[in-house]
């Protein structure tokens, strides 16, 4: 069964931004492409907000209303619409996990804003199964032109990025790009060395060079399954926040990991993405481990 391409709207730029980002990756990837809308009754004593049936009559007329901006744009697309009864986190995390991936508008950006993510987006990302990308109100079309790229974070074995890479190859292909495969390396403290990691680092000649080896490995399966994608290894010193960051500029999409957890204030994502999903200018995909 063909999986679709989901975009969640609430009738917010950022979202008719998300829906059109996903209608476009749609078209690239010839998946279909899925409108969900996450709705729950909410009667109104000050205004006449009408009976359920009415709201939900209206709900499903905007929504419709969104997808016709999309079928006019791209005829070829088939294009569906759902408005799914519930909370907006629980339900949106729901469509993820049926969907190639879940696109969502972001309204994050910067220290203080930023964290408006925090309200529905950040739990979404934490709870999905599958890869969720936020998108800002002012993404366009240009911001996918050839030489730009799709960055990737890569840490840890292979095994403990397969599915980001997975994705960001798997973009990049769709879309004729480069892929920016980064890896950030800091010095650990003296006593975390043992026996077993200093003579890897002895073999390998040092630090750098070996987390270049490590990076090479980890990326090297996907070098062979994708071989018309253009790949950039790219190891620096540095917090991987900061060295992505330094490097979104360049970057179409920006690709990371997640490390949910709860905790007794809610969802965290991990440090990593959650600063990116904040502070990056470009569209970023959150992908859960494999």
């Amino acid at each position: 069964m063909t999986r679709p391409i989901t975009a969640g709207v609430d009738g917010t730029e950022e979202s008719h931004a998300a829906l059109a980002w996903a209608a476009r990756e749609a078209v690239r990837r010839g998946l279909p492409l899925r409108v969900v809308h996450a709705w729950r009754f909410q009667p109104h004593e000050a205004i006449d907000a009408g009976d359920a049936d009415s709201q939900a009559g209206w709900v499903r007329t905007a929504v419709a209303e969104a997808a016709r901006t999309v079928t006019e744009r791209h005829p070829e697309l088939d294009v569906t619409t759902d408005v799914l009864e519930g909370g907006p986190v629980d339900t949106l995390a729901a469509a993820a996990a049926d969907a190639e991936m879940l696109v969502l508008g972001s309204r994050g950006h910067g220290r203080v804003v930023g964290f408006l993510l925090g309200s529905v987006g950040q739990q979404v990302i934490a709870g999905a199964t599958g890869p969720v990308v936020l998108v800002r109100a002012e993404d366009e079309p240009a911001a996918e032109a050839a030489g730009r790229q799709v960055v990737v974070g890569q840490q840890g074995d292979p095994d403990d990025s397969a599915a980001v890479l997975r994705f960001a190859f798997e973009t990049a292909a769709a879309r004729g790009a480069t892929v920016r495969a980064v890896r950030a390396w800091t010095l650990p403290p003296v006593f975390s060395y043992s026996p077993a990691s200093l003579k890897l680092l002895d073999e390998a000649g040092g630090l750098e060079p070996y987390e270049k080896k490590a990076l090479a490995a980890a990326v090297q399966p996907w070098r062979d399954r994708f071989p018309d994608v253009p790949v950039v290894e790219h190891v620096e010193m540095g917090s991987a926040g900061q060295v992505l960051l330094e490097v979104a500029g360049q970057a179409q999409l920006m690709v990371v990991g997640r490390r949910a957890r709860r905790t007794a204030v809610g969802a965290r994502i991990g440090s990593v993405a959650h600063g990116i999903l904040h502070h990056a200018d470009c569209p970023v995909a959150v992908v859960p481990p494999a």
